[in-house]
């Protein structure tokens, strides 16, 4: 039965791609260039002038190849850009400075070499609220918004870009709210159900347009009558809530928010640009090359997936729900990599939660330790600018490059985001968040970011070393006094155990104190 359901919905969705098809224009199109993943490298490469890359260190450590763990041999370049001395050689002392000077110095050369520039000229999206449903997430009443953002693809039809995103608001508390901005799944929380008795006309309307579809379905139906298609979901009386008799564990992330008066945004990466290098002719890089490979100098999926992250934040400033003031920015891994690229580059975001970033992230290019540029150079090519080959190239026109040729590091990039509130999460390798990673390198460039929050006025980590001598504090230590913050937590790949020290650290930084509806009598 499941199949014949699968089938005739199949169908049904089939009819409807198939209009939506044939009613589209495609006019006199350049095709969409279909390339591999290892075809876009190589188109890219023979762009670049590269003959042949560097292989990435392995992460197995019984490879021949494996990365390197050992401290000692971890920084063969010990001197990271100066963050505050301009190109010329002059100290930047002023914010003035900082602002006018250096800071657009170090965006540039980010964009130029490591993440690739937005197009001037990029389509509109136009928002569109869904679905609208009141839910319930733990013990908190919620409104659940879900949006899809279609970019005009007017210019150039052959590609659809359709940005996937929820929007979750308390119910309880007085508006407008702070809310969180997750890179991730996007969907609704909890969706309501209907009641008994109108499941029932669905069922009944259904099994009559299946019948009338396949006839002989009525006997089945007949010979199993208390069978229903639609059958309503098992309820938990405590889903959402500590199962009693269980040790005590902390809420999903999304309760601890609803929790605490905030709202959260979920905002889909893949429905903006797809997390592969075969998609970079399609999605919105691909949309706007008009489906043929990048240049140089073009963005790459974690600038796309930025740009998508702002132009979520621009429906989020009409929505009065909101306070479009204090929206943060969160992710974990890559996705913690794009939102420190969104936080760096989006003034209007108003924090961020940075989760194992790692490299391309937190991490130094620097440092010799776990993942390597050479890791992204290979097979993740396509997070970065195609500028970004060049420091791992073996064999070039212009001869090779490492790291420690290119112009900024990445503690500039946690720099850009300052004054604002920047808080980094780590977990431990032993509960999954691999060495790999480099914790302590990524420590190091916080720190050696320190200096541009002081310079305006904002807190650093309030450690006295250099960047060069500092030593990660111990595990479930929090430096979370100052504007710039930093925890790792014992547990894995994620930064949900950081997430009830991150929500009252960032409400103070926002100066937000949720207060609750008054009942109606």
């Amino acid at each position: 039965m499941k199949k014949v359901l699968y089938l005739f919905f199949v169908c049904l969705a089939g009819s409807a791609a198939a209009q939506t098809a044939s009613s589209g224009t495609t006019g006199n199109f350049s095709p969409v260039v279909n390339f591999t993943a290892d075809q876009d490298r190589q188109n890219m490469m023979k762009q670049l002038g590269i003959e042949a890359l560097r292989p990435g260190p392995s992460g197995d450590e019984s490879a021949p190849n494996h990365a390197n763990y050992d401290e000692a041999l971890a920084n063969p370049y010990p001197n990271y850009p100066e963050v505050l001395t301009l190109k010329n050689g002059k100290k930047v002392t002023t914010p003035t400075q900082w602002w006018n000077q250096r800071r657009p110095e170090i965006a540039e050369d980010f964009e130029r070499e490591v993440y690739g520039r937005i197009p001037k000229k990029v389509p509109k999206v136009t928002w569109q609220v869904t679905i609208t449903d009141k839910e319930m997430v733990g013990r908190t009443p919620v409104i659940a918004k879900q949006l899809v953002g279609r970019v005009d693809n007017s210019e150039y039809p052959l590609i659809e870009v359709n940005i996937s995103m929820t929007v979750v608001t308390p119910a309880n508390v007085k508006g407008p709210v702070p809310v969180l901005m997750l890179f991730g799944r996007s969907g609704l929380p909890a969706p309501t159900q209907p009641p008994k008795e109108d499941l029932e006309k669905i069922n009944a309307a259904l099994k009559d347009l299946l019948i009338k579809s396949e006839p002989s379905l009525k006997a089945i139906f007949d010979q199993y009558p208390a069978y229903n298609p639609f059958t309503p979901p098992a309820t938990n009386p405590f889903a959402g809530f500590p199962t009693p008799g269980t040790p005590p564990s902390d809420p999903p992330t999304i309760n601890q928010l609803l929790a605490a008066g905030w709202g959260y945004v979920s905002l889909d990466p893949t429905s903006i640009q797809a997390d592969n290098g075969a998609g970079l002719t399609k999605g919105i890089i691909g949309l706007v090359n008009k489906g043929q490979p990048r240049k140089p100098e073009d963005w790459g999926a974690l600038r796309a997936w930025a740009w998508g992250a702002s132009r979520a934040l621009d429906y989020l400033e009409t929505d009065s729900a909101i306070d479009a003031k204090k929206v943060g920015m969160e992710g974990v891994s890559r996705y913690g990599k794009a939102a420190l690229v969104t936080l760096a580059y989006d003034q209007r975001f108003a924090l961020g939660l940075i989760g194992s970033a790692g490299q391309g992230g937190t991490k130094p290019n620097r440092r010799n330790f776990g993942e390597a540029v050479e890791n992204l150079t290979g097979g993740l090519y396509y997070w970065m600018a195609g500028n970004y080959l060049k420091y791992g190239a073996a064999k070039a026109s212009f001869g090779s490059k490492t790291a420690n040729d290119l112009p900024v590091d990445q503690h500039e990039l946690i720099a850009m985001c300052a004054p604002r509130p920047t808080f980094i999460s780590y977990g431990i390798p032993e509960q999954g968040d691999a060495k790999w990673l480099d914790q302590q390198g990524s420590y190091m460039a916080t720190v050696a970011a320190g200096p541009v929050f002081k310079l305006l006025g904002a807190r650093d980590l309030g450690v006295t070393e250099s960047y060069k001598t500092a030593k990660m504090p111990g595990v479930n230590v929090s430096l979370l006094d100052g504007e710039l913050a930093w925890r790792q937590h014992n547990g894995g790949h994620t930064d949900a155990p950081n997430i009830k020290y991150f929500i009252p650290w960032a409400s103070k930084m926002l100066k937000y104190t949720p207060v609750p509806v008054t009942p109606t009598p």
